[in-house]
């Protein structure tokens, strides 16, 4: 019985996995804000190209 107490616990005191956790969702929530801004500027970009076209061409 001492044992198993002991392994609870060591289990509840174990704090590794949380911590490669919680890296792993912060990796995530960088990967998309960094999606999202380069969706966003290239969006804004074609649109700037697109009017210097339209204005060299003249049409």
């Amino acid at each position: 019985m001492h044992s198993l107490v002991a392994a609870v616990r060591n289990f509840t005191g174990d704090e590794e996995g949380i911590t490669a956790i919680e890296y792993g969702l912060i990796a995530a929530l960088i990967v998309v804000a960094i999606s999202t801004a380069l969706t966003t500027l290239g969006t804004t970009l074609s649109g700037k190209f697109d009017t210097i076209r339209t204005t060299l061409t003249g049409s």
